[in-house]
């Protein structure tokens, strides 16, 4: 794995400060991540032994508030650093960007006692979860079924959220219910923040997954769940407006995931044609070869491109760059999918192997073009944005 700045650091990160401690990521990443991921992947156990590095390097500090323990880097740095996460262990990654996706509406919506009551344990290195999607509607989060209804101080939380990241291991809960009074359904949406060990709140499974099986995703049940009142995050009925912002922040990291997982798969590309010989020659010496890795080498920097043009717009301080975070995770992610894809395909039977990084990395990519919206509703936002 390369840990030598490129370009796009340059393009990305507003200090040399923020340079450096992302070089020191990117090798603690390759030296202690790494090795570890084909065995956290077979097994499926959490990578908890990974998380103690991520704490070791104050990781859970770069998206926080100074007043709060955190030390706020820019978002830009902050998408390298999930790209270099992803490159070492996909796994790993999405559970720690997983909290960040949480705390974003936190920071953004939060009151001052509702930042000091949580954010101080994610800045100690406590996991946080996000809980939007239900069997009912996938994607279509205005056919969620979760309640909330108002009970004096408190709100009462009833229903079933699946296919939640984090979900047993998190400290803090986001979670996205109806509250049912306002006629216009868009308007019922609602956000509440969750201590799990404060509430009537049932794991009723942990999935099985095709990729990233070491992360923790979960089917949650909450029975009459009594949330304070003073947990909602901004008013009843503001949640749809959250959501936005909060998914206009976490699909660049989910094209910096992506990115991630294609330059892995790049990297053991590289090393594998350039040893291995087939009639005499290296692979790397056939030009139908050179065409292969000549469209691998282009979509990933097509992607990352596309992704510091997004994190300048958001670090210039745009509020509207909704297609522009669809494109990022659109173009990153099905070119992780192609990628990894004509990474087995080079590797041949080697590649389809069970144990095999291309093998992992194949699956790991797969997700990337579904959670976070699957690409058929960006491609419709992107779409749709050409209306007069």
């Amino acid at each position: 794995m390369s840990v030598v700045p490129d370009t796009f650091d340059r393009v990305m990160i507003r200090s040399e400060e923020e340079l450096e401690y992302l070089q020191y990521v990117r090798q603690a990443a390759a030296d202690k991540i790494a090795p570890r991921a084909e065995e956290f992947d077979r097994t499926g156990e959490f990578p908890w032994a990974n998380f103690d590095v991520l704490n070791s390097l104050g990781l859970n500090g770069i998206f926080l508030p100074k007043e709060y323990g955190g030390t706020e880097l820019s978002f830009g740095c902050i998408l390298r650093i999930v790209e270099a996460l992803s490159r070492a262990c996909p796994s790993t990654a999405i559970s720690w960007a997983t909290t960040m996706h949480a705390v974003v509406p936190l920071c953004a919506y939060g009151t001052e006692d509702q930042k000091s009551r949580f954010l101080p344990r994610i800045a100690e290195g406590k996991l946080a979860a996000v809980a939007i999607t239900e069997s009912t509607g996938g994607s279509d989060v205005l056919a969620m079924r979760s309640t909330l209804v108002l009970d004096g101080d408190a709100v009462v939380l009833n229903g079933n959220k699946v296919f939640i990241t984090n979900g047993d291991v998190a400290d803090l809960l986001v979670v996205f219910a109806r509250w049912p009074e306002p006629e216009r359904t868009r308007d019922q949406l609602s956000c509440v923040l969750v201590d799990p060990a404060l509430c009537n709140m049932e794991v009723v499974r942990r999935e099985s997954k095709l990729g990233h099986r070491a992360s923790s995703t979960t089917e949650l049940r909450f029975n009459d769940c009594r949330i304070p009142r003073a947990h909602v995050l901004g008013e009843l009925g503001d949640g749809f407006r959250i959501l936005l912002h909060t998914l206009n922040k976490s699909r660049p990291s989910i094209a910096a995931q992506a990115i991630g997982i294609a330059e892995a798969a790049l990297d053991e590309t590289r090393t594998y044609v350039n040893n291995r010989q087939q009639f005499g020659q290296r692979l790397v010496d056939f030009q139908g070869v050179q065409f292969m890795l000549a469209d691998m080498a282009s979509q990933v920097m097509a992607a990352k491109a596309m992704l510091s043009h997004v994190a300048a717009l958001i670090v210039s301080g745009a509020t509207d760059f909704d297609v522009e975070a669809s494109i990022a995770k659109l173009l990153a992610t099905d070119a992780a999918m192609a990628v990894a894809t004509s990474a087995v395909q080079l590797q041949g039977g080697y590649g389809y192997m069970t144990g095999s990084t291309v093998e992992r990395l194949f699956r790991d990519a797969k997700l990337t073009q579904i959670w976070e919206g699957a690409n058929e509703l960006h491609r419709a936002r992107i779409g749709k944005s050409f209306r007069n």
